[in-house]
């Protein structure tokens, strides 16, 4: 898996921040994520698929950087399931280790300029087959390696460990390599998705009042 990124260095109270920003190019296609107010809505064609995960890849292995998204000015699909006009957010994903706090990412992002491009090339198997993931563990009380969301400044950060990426992305790593098949094998089926949540089990909204569940679907086109 290759992908075109800017790598970004900010400083901010004292510390360097590192930024990881997607950079497909012009011609990129289908990736787009609302806030529904019911749940966050994400879509994806094929290359949008594959991009998703292989960043999160990267994310797994980048335990000192923010994996920057910026996917506000794409369009989406205008069926969402909120009662209002859904909210466009960009996407962010970092290490718990790093202590970032959310609410300083308007500022950093004002702040990145043009960085530095770079083609950053992953194993087509970093992320683990489901088939490799101990999935009952998850469900013990002492497991720690469970996704966190947070909103802040028009972005969704997904906040984790290595391990948790490695073992949520391998349902994002069936998701790209089913979608399209599916899609074409069964025409006549409602969608293709797969759906991802906080903490050890999914619910309504998270203390900070987020919605509990991140909800990706297989769009062609739209």
């Amino acid at each position: 898996m290759e992908q075109r990124v800017r790598v970004h260095r900010v400083g901010l109270n004292g510390r360097e921040i590192r930024v990881v920003r997607s950079a497909p190019g012009p011609d990129a296609t289908g990736l787009a994520l609302r806030d529904d107010g019911h749940w966050l809505s994400m879509y994806a064609d094929r290359e949008g698929a594959d991009r998703l995960a292989a960043l999160w890849a990267l994310a797994a292995r980048s335990p000192r950087s923010l994996v920057h998204l910026p996917l506000r000015g794409d369009p989406a699909p205008h069926d969402g399931a909120g009662d209002g006009e859904p909210v466009a957010l960009d996407l962010v994903l970092l290490h718990h280790s790093l202590q970032f706090p959310t609410s300083s990412w308007k500022e950093v992002r004002a702040r990145l300029g043009a960085g530095t491009p770079r083609t950053v090339s992953l194993p087509d198997d970093d992320l683990p087959d489901g088939d490799a993931v101990d999935h009952e563990r998850r469900h013990h009380r002492t497991y720690r390696d469970h996704l966190g969301f947070d909103i802040a400044a028009h972005t969704l950060f997904v906040v984790g460990s290595s391990t948790a990426f490695r073992e949520e992305g391998s349902a994002l790593r069936n998701f790209a390599d089913r979608a399209a098949a599916h899609r074409r094998r069964y025409p006549a089926a409602a969608h293709f998705c797969v759906e991802l949540s906080p903490g050890p089990r999914g619910r309504g909204r998270t203390r900070r009042h987020v919605p509990g569940s991140l909800h990706i679907e297989y769009r062609d086109a739209w």
